[in-house]
């Protein structure tokens, strides 16, 4: 995710709107990983799933400094919200190479599928093993073990399964809606 993600790209109300839900939840304006995981309504997470969630976490602090400001979180629901499959694949990337070395392991994988399942309580009829072994079935081309950034963008958006089943995994809509539902409600 670049930082040329713009205010712009949320309409003029969408943004006084989370700007004033921003500043309600986070009066500093720096969104700290505590209150990031109080703002989405994640509490009791298993020690997996609340590192997965400080990876997130990570990804939306561009610029590296601990917090969240406003153009950050913006840029984020920018992304979570409107943006295309290339900007969505990139960040879900990211956010799978936990150990930052530019390639997803199986373990990576396994650990992430496993956290968003506990934080998004499903439990699907494909075991998380099962889908990460199918994953690497289908796009580890080299059959190295690790999955590169080429490898990844173009296996996934190669095979629609993977795409949606991607997708709908990190969709977070749910959280925002409820969020908006409670903007609505303080209007």
């Amino acid at each position: 995710m670049g930082n040329n993600v713009a205010v712009e790209e949320l309409n003029g109300c969408e943004s006084h709107q989370w700007y004033r839900k921003f500043m309600t939840e986070c009066p500093s304006g720096l969104l700290t990983f505590y209150e990031f995981k109080q703002f989405f309504g994640l509490k009791n997470l298993s020690e997996s799933s609340n590192e997965y969630v400080y990876t997130m976490f990570k990804t939306f602090d561009m610029n590296e400094d601990g917090f969240i400001d406003f153009m950050e979180y913006v840029a984020a629901l920018s992304l979570v919200l409107k943006a295309g499959v290339q900007k969505k694949l990139r960040w879900y990337f990211k956010l799978y190479d936990v150990d930052g070395n530019g390639c997803i392991d199986r373990e990576e994988l396994l650990v992430i599928i496993k956290s968003i399942r506990a934080i998004n309580g499903t439990n699907p009829e494909v075991s998380a093993e099962d889908f990460t072994n199918m994953v690497f079935d289908k796009i580890d081309i080299n059959g190295d073990g690790e999955l590169s950034l080429d490898e990844f963008m173009v296996g996934v958006q190669s095979d629609e399964m993977l795409l949606e089943m991607l997708t709908k995994s990190l969709d977070v809509s749910h959280i925002v809606k409820k969020i908006q539902g409670e903007m609505n409600s303080n209007s």
